[in-house]
């Protein structure tokens, strides 16, 4: 991009006299904006290993750091080639990048907080420091109107007190010292977030989303001050850091209510009108578009009241209404009564050609799946999934990299499996950017996905594949192993650097020195006598031989179970094993 100038030689002090301006005086051009945007990058991204390497649970695969750096750099590339341009239409264009790049749970929040600054900047050619705050606090209150339930302690807290500070900052004279008083607020914030979420405490870290934040306000003061921005993010800004995940599903069975999506098509139609009223409505709420034609999408428990404002708005069409808990329940009389009539002695092997046997029918619908590893793209293959995104813990998706699956897949019905907590959120923003209907089942594992897939009916409706993968989702119970990055306190544990750990549907339930000690361990905290089949999916560093000598094990320890073991090839994790 080209040049542009921040007041004077971004607030450097001025030349001529050696006075900071008036933080009343303080304007910035659009330009001037993204090359400050940009500074925020870079420091970000110089200390994305940092930000990845620190986690409640000493997993070896932290990707906030990650995910919100491609985040922010897609924003970035979207304007990248404007050499002159006023301050919203920058921002508009960072807005729509984002919406589009976004990578994880932190990336999306992000990219809520860039669109509600966006909103708040909204035909500023220029921006003030008055802006600056007013658009910090839409940035927050964006992003919170996205997340289903918003946990205090994580990256939205750190954004609202920030956003609180600034406001009361953008009355100071000194323009350097409003700007520096506004990142030593989100310094303090991210440093209470331990107080806020007592995992956080135990673990003796700070959230690692708000740490990601608190380097792009960094880069961002490095710029306005005029330095030379270093290689390393200092060192005394650092403390630790935590992903939260503010969308993860509780363990009780949910209650899924009504998913409604329509088509809005008018003039003049008010986007972020229409995004705050929805809002009020429900959740999972995704409303995007232009003056002409909005995409709507909410889960609520009252949809004709959905339907009702958005006939007020204009011409409705391409109207979905899915009553998803009525599908689930009717789905769930329906299985217990098939089961009840079913042989008991089915194997995982056996359900696969069953599958591969059904109907050549071709169906409208596709199944498209999120998957890392050679080896378990392979078993998702075999089982007929019309598209496979590559990710997974190691690498998230962007929202463009699943529309575009979507919109390549054959069906013009498509059913989204995430297998993976920190692709959900992304999924569902993917679901409310694609033409096509698209339904998320919201699978958090590997095992989850494949059950839900092996519940797939070619000759069922999209309603009904819905409600039977949603079942088959919540029968399975994953347990993964890996090994400790660091030593930590948490969950009651003390876990030492380089231990072998076990995680039962998430949470961290042992740490030994022995990889079979864990894996024994882990099956031990089952009520094994609820389970019929376990299957064993070996990472890319464990041998299909290595696989069954600990099948054969637990083999002697469980005669009544049937064993599988399957080269997954998954990167970090020594074994994934599902029990169903």
């Amino acid at each position: 991009m080209g040049g542009g100038t921040f007041l004077s030689r971004q607030l450097k002090t001025n030349e001529d006299n050696g006075e900071l301006p008036d933080v009343q005086e303080m304007t910035v051009d659009g330009i001037t904006l993204y090359q400050a945007l940009q500074a925020g990058s870079a420091v970000l991204q110089a200390n994305v290993n940092e930000v990845n390497a620190l986690n409640v649970f000493p997993v070896p695969d932290g990707d906030t750091g990650t995910n919100m750096s491609l985040t922010l750099r897609a924003a970035l590339d979207e304007a990248k080639d404007i050499d002159q341009a006023p301050a919203y239409e920058i921002l508009r264009r960072v807005s729509h990048g984002a919406l589009m790049g976004a990578r994880g749970n932190s990336g999306v929040i992000l990219s809520q907080i860039l669109r509600g600054v966006a909103r708040g900047l909204d035909e500023k050619a220029t921006i003030s420091a008055a802006d600056i705050a007013a658009a910090l606090r839409e940035g927050a209150d964006t992003a919170y109107k996205g997340v289903m339930k918003p946990v205090e302690g994580t990256m939205l807290t750190v954004i609202r007190d920030t956003a609180t500070v600034a406001e009361r900052a953008a009355n100071l004279s000194d323009a350097q010292a409003a700007m520096k008083t506004v990142f030593q607020e989100a310094q303090a914030s991210l440093a209470r977030t331990p107080q806020l979420l007592p995992v956080l405490a135990e673990a003796g870290v700070v959230d690692a989303g708000g740490q990601g934040l608190l380097c792009i306000f960094e880069g961002i003061l490095a710029f306005a001050s005029g330095e030379t921005l270093v290689e390393h993010w200092s060192e005394q800004h650092t403390a630790g850091a935590l992903e939260v995940n503010p969308h993860a599903h509780p363990p009780e069975e949910e209650q899924y209510g009504f998913d409604v999506q329509c088509i809005i098509q008018g003039e003049a139609l008010d986007v972020d009108a229409l995004r705050d009223h929805v809002a009020g409505m429900g959740d999972s709420v995704l409303v995007v578009g232009d003056a002409e034609a909005v995409k709507v999408h909410v889960h609520t428990d009252h949809p004709g009241e959905v339907l009702e404002y958005a006939i007020q708005q204009g011409d409705v069409s391409s109207i979905i209404i899915e009553n998803m808990q009525l599908q689930y329940q009717e789905f769930l009389r329906a299985a217990q009564a098939a089961q009840a009539a079913a042989p008991a002695d089915v194997l995982p092997s056996d359900r696969v050609a069953s599958y591969l046997g059904r109907s050549e029918t071709v169906s409208d619908i596709s199944v498209v799946s999120v998957v890392s590893g050679e080896g378990l793209s392979r078993v998702f293959e075999s089982l007929g999934i019309d598209a496979i995104v590559s990710g997974g813990q190691t690498m998230n998706p962007s929202t463009q990299d699943l529309v575009a699956a979507i919109e390549e897949a054959p069906g013009d019905k498509i059913i989204i499996l995430p297998n993976n907590s920190n692709i959900i959120l992304t999924a569902e923003q993917a679901q409310a950017m694609a033409e096509k209907t698209v339904l998320v089942v919201p699978s958090k594992t590997v095992p989850q996905g494949i059950s839900a897939v092996l519940a797939f009916d070619q000759g069922a409706t999209l309603d009904e594949n819905y409600a039977a993968m949603l079942s088959a989702i919540q029968q399975i119970v994953t347990m993964e192993i890996t090994q400790a990055v660091r030593t930590v306190q948490v969950n009651g544990l003390t876990v030492q650097k380089g231990q072998f750990i076990g995680l039962l549907n998430g949470d961290l339930k042992i740490a030994d020195d022995d990889l079979s000690t864990v894996a024994k361990g882990l099956i031990g905290s089952l009520l094994v006598d609820e389970y019929e089949i376990m299957t064993i999916y070996c990472g890319q560093d464990i041998s299909l031989a290595q696989g069954q000598a600990l099948a054969d094990e637990f083999q002697e320890l469980y005669p009544d179970l049937e064993f599988e073991v399957i080269d997954g090839g998954q990167p970090h994790y020594h074994y994934i094993i599902s029990a169903e």
